[in-house]
């Protein structure tokens, strides 16, 4: 289910997914495959993991990057589920192949 919500996002922010639901800063975002894409990734690997030890890894995991890279957007490009999902937005039938936790190849 996507739900438009402008007030959410910071300016460089387009898409947020909280199982079950894909949140866009704007309504035109939805006709945007690869956002819709990445954000389904997202929901995957939010299933995969109980969807609480999702965001207790994917805050640890920034936390940690952050302190390595010294600089919060780095650290975000840098958690492994959002390296999943970027190095796979553009493939559409990426969800109909891919394995079980294939975010733990990114770390």
């Amino acid at each position: 289910m996507v739900v438009i919500v402008t007030w959410l996002f910071a300016k460089s922010f387009r898409g947020l997914a909280i199982y079950p639901f894909i949140f866009l800063r704007t309504k035109d975002l939805k006709e945007n495959l690869k956002i819709i894409n990445h954000e389904r990734i997202h929901l995957r690997q939010q299933i995969e993991m109980l969807w609480v030890f999702f965001f207790l890894w994917y805050g640890i995991e920034f936390l940690i990057r952050w302190i390595q890279f010294k600089n919060p957007l780095t650290a975000y490009f840098n958690i492994s589920f959002e390296k999943e999902a970027y190095a796979n937005e553009i493939y559409p039938e990426y969800l109909k192949t891919r394995n079980f936790w294939s975010f733990t190849k990114y770390l």
